[in-house]
């Protein structure tokens, strides 16, 4: 049995629990009207981004889904600022202005995502583009998309231009199986979506997403490959137990479909593994779980009692007009 830095495995749950908490008070916070607009959970969904950003070095340029707010999390963003963005305050991350699917904070190298299928993808090609005009040695980009945005030809696009170029991006799938409402088996005719690293000549990998543990090894050699050779896909198996938005009624999977898959929790699972194989109390894991949630919820109370965006600054930010 391998033995992880205690350090590390902590970091590791507090972030999935990080990820986990802040969603479950969006949910909440969207059902009391406080949300403006839509917002998109991927609860169930943490071990992808825990254990993928945890791999990866902070000078990394992390492009993240519009499912992202774990992802955000994981790189370290201020949780704070956060949930003052997704409640569309002055205090938020893009000053209100982006809300729950456009998550961004450069000072960190985190780049939400945008509207459009497909074009993080195009985008992270540039900044690796960036990072090899510049020599910079010890840095990559992470995209992370998801199986219905695999489909898009902007994700090939930007994949063949990573090849032909070498450029230092890895291009994480995170397979929850449905976009929107459609299981892939009804878009694809092979639903083994690494095979599609195959035609750009890059190697393509999968992995448990659930497992957290699983992710970081797989992310960690990926990084080591794409550092001295180029591009690589690597599709991280998992299942968002919310729904794809907030006008999902969840029709078109069965009740028992989630509940097993609820079964199969990440958080969950690697509690187990940490009081049963790493050495850890129930007690303690209670600690961090409790002082994660006490975050949350101040940093619900920091985004209820910051100021609203002013008129004045309406253009503020804008490029075009």
């Amino acid at each position: 049995m391998k033995k992880y830095d205690r350090k590390l495995l902590e970091e590791m749950l507090e972030k999935m629990y990080l990820g986990r908490k802040f969603e479950e008070r969006v949910q909440w916070l969207f059902s009391q009207g406080l949300v403006h607009g839509t917002t998109h959970l991927g609860i169930g969904e943490e071990a992808v981004a825990a254990g993928t950003i945890l791999a990866l070095k902070e000078q990394d340029y992390v492009f993240g889904t519009h499912r992202g707010h774990a992802q955000a999390l994981a790189k370290d963003i201020d949780v704070n600022a956060m949930m003052a963005e997704i409640l569309a305050k002055e205090t938020g991350v893009c000053r209100g202005k982006g809300g729950s699917m456009h998550i961004a904070d450069p000072d960190i190298h985190y780049f939400g995502a945008d509207g459009v299928l497909g074009a993080s993808a195009v985008m992270a090609g540039g900044a690796a583009l960036a990072i090899k005009k510049r020599k910079e040695k010890d840095r990559i980009v992470t995209i992370f998309f998801g199986d219905g945005t695999s489909n898009e030809g902007a994700t090939f696009e930007a994949i063949n231009l990573a090849a032909v170029w070498n450029l230092p991006v890895l291009f994480v799938c995170v397979n929850n199986t449905y976009g929107m409402s459609t299981h892939i088996s009804k878009v694809m005719k092979d639903i083994d979506i690494k095979k599609r690293a195959i035609p750009f000549g890059i190697p393509g990998e999968d992995v448990d997403g659930n497992d957290v543990l699983a992710v970081y090894e797989a992310v960690s050699k990926a990084r080591e490959y794409v550092l001295e050779n180029g591009p690589m896909l690597l599709v991280e198996n998992t299942y968002r137990i919310s729904g794809h938005s907030k006008s999902d009624g969840n029709l078109y999977r069965t009740k028992e479909e989630i509940a097993a898959w609820k079964e199969k929790c990440p958080i969950k699972a690697f509690r187990k593994y940490l009081v049963e194989q790493q050495g850890f109390s129930e007690q303690e894991l209670d600690k961090l779980e409790e002082n994660v949630a006490a975050r949350i919820e101040a940093s619900v109370e920091f985004a209820k009692s910051s100021p609203e965006p002013t008129m004045d600054g309406i253009l503020d930010d804008v490029y075009a007009l």
